[in-house]
This record gives C-alpha cells, sequence and structure tokens, in this order.
C-alpha cells in the first residue's frame, strides 16, 4: 500500500523504490493505475510516469503493455569469465537457459574494420548468439570471423562450436590472446529490441578481440548484457616489479 505523499518526481521515485525494497509492495505485484497514483501523490501523469521511468530504467519495475505497472521478480544473473571470454559454463548449462543461434555472412563495416583490421567490405561470418531464461533474453553476442576462418558446424546442435556458442565463446581457432575492453552505457535500439530493454536501461558492453600467435585478429565480438542479468568477474595476476627482482 502506497504510504506517504511526496509530490516532487524524485521523492516519488524514492517513496516507491523504498517500499519496493523494503517489501512492502512485493515482486510480481501490479502497483495502482497511473492515474491512481498520480492522484494519489497529486502531481500530474506526466511527472507520475517520469517517475516510474526512473524506476523502470533500475529495473525494479516492468511496464506490461495493457496490463500496467509491476514490481519485477529478481532475476537470476548469469556470469561472464573475463580472460577466458565467456559465459560460465555452470551458468551456461542450466536447464532453464538456452541460446539461439543464427550466421549470415557480412561485408566489414567500418567499425569492423578498424575491429578485424581487414579491408572494407571484406566477407565475415557474423553469429548472433541471444541467451534467454524461459523466454527473458539474458545476453547478446555478435561474434564476427574473416569468412576464410569460419568454423563448420555452429548452428548443428551437437558440435563443439553449437556449445562454444551457447557460452559466447571464441569460435574460431584457438587464440593466443584475448584482449576485452568493458564499459557501461546505454543500449543501441538493435541491442534494445533483442534484449527486450528501455533505452534507459545501461547495458554492459565488452568489445572482445582474439588474436593468434602471429598476431592476426581471427574474431571481433560484440556483446551486451542488461545491467541487471549479469556479473563479469576478471582475475588479474600480479606481476613483479622488475625494479625490485634486481640488485
Amino acid at each position: 500500500m502506497i504510504g506517504s505523499v511526496p509530490s516532487r518526481r524524485h521523492d516519488i521515485t524514492d517513496d516507491l523504490r523504498h517500499q519496493i525494497t523494503t517489501g512492502s509492495i512485493k515482486p510480481g505485484e501490479r502497483l495502482p493505475s497511473e492515474a491512481g497514483l498520480a492522484a494519489r501523490y497529486r502531481v500530474s501523469t506526466v511527472t507520475l510516469r517520469r517517475a516510474l521511468a526512473v524506476l523502470q530504467g533500475e529495473g525494479l519495475v516492468e511496464k506490461i503493455h495493457g496490463k500496467g505497472n509491476y514490481v519485477r521478480r529478481p532475476r537470476r544473473k548469469s556470469m561472464y569469465v573475463g580472460g577466458w571470454g565467456t559465459l560460465d559454463p555452470w551458468t551456461a548449462a542450466e536447464p532453464t537457459l538456452r541460446t539461439t543461434v543464427r550466421s549470415t555472412t557480412v561485408p566489414a563495416s567500418v567499425h569492423l574494420t578498424t575491429l578485424l583490421k581487414v579491408p572494407s567490405g571484406s566477407p565475415l561470418a557474423e553469429y548472433t548468439c541471444l541467451s534467454l531464461e524461459q523466454g527473458t533474453p539474458h545476453g547478446l553476442a555478435r561474434i564476427y570471423i574473416p569468412r576464410d576462418l569460419a568454423p563448420a558446424g555452429v548452428l548443428d546442435d551437437d558440435s563443439v562450436c553449437r556449445e562454444a556458442a551457447t557460452r559466447f565463446a571464441v569460435l574460431g581457432p584457438s587464440p593466443a590472446t584475448i584482449r576485452e575492453t568493458v564499459c557501461a552505457r546505454s543500449p543501441t535500439p538493435d541491442e534494445a529490441s533483442a534484449l527486450r530493454i528501455g533505452n534507459n536501461m545501461a547495458v554492459l558492453a565488452i568489445t572482445r578481440i582474439a588474436t593468434d600467435p602471429t598476431g592476426r585478429i581471427i574474431e571481433a565480438a560484440l556483446l551486451a548484457f542488461p545491467g541487471d542479468r549479469v556479473d563479469a568477474v576478471f582475475t588479474a595476476h600480479h606481476v613483479l616489479d622488475e625494479r625490485q627482482t634486481q640488485g
């Protein structure tokens, strides 16, 4: 039940957030109508919707078209293991999780030309992997490989490559090095559509570059995870200061 009667948008957001996080409003519970909330808080529906938009962006409230606003149930998180460049194998193997994989051939765009260091327009194999739990997207990977290095059998249900794709792992030849760049940002329109999230929800974006022993870039992967559905783990190895080992 709605308790206090704040009037400013930030106060409304704080009040609803407090009620949700303390359990006064339960996961899965439908909030009162927007008109009812606006009347309760003595604000316009425009102000009320702006307050709800903040909570939707934080992943606390989900607006279902034609039904209303609901408190989101806590989502189980996937785990991305940095350095190995893969979803945690135990997480990926959960029976409730599944990954759809589509493949096509695309010409290298300016961005991909820069990432893969190939001539503009070079043919690339593109693999789009979408991880879902009971129909809810958990992560999106777009993996690009020079066409001459593209592995066979990625779409075969029982292939090793298919198993790698379900974990967002490197699909091409075994790499000598993997470099990952991580940032939090707003989703692109394509990511928002595929992951079914609002433009105001942050995603964890990872750009992964794999190279072979000769230094050739053999794969570029663009990964995006809704911020409330993933943990990323990176292990740092201590490097001795050469100045301390001398003398």
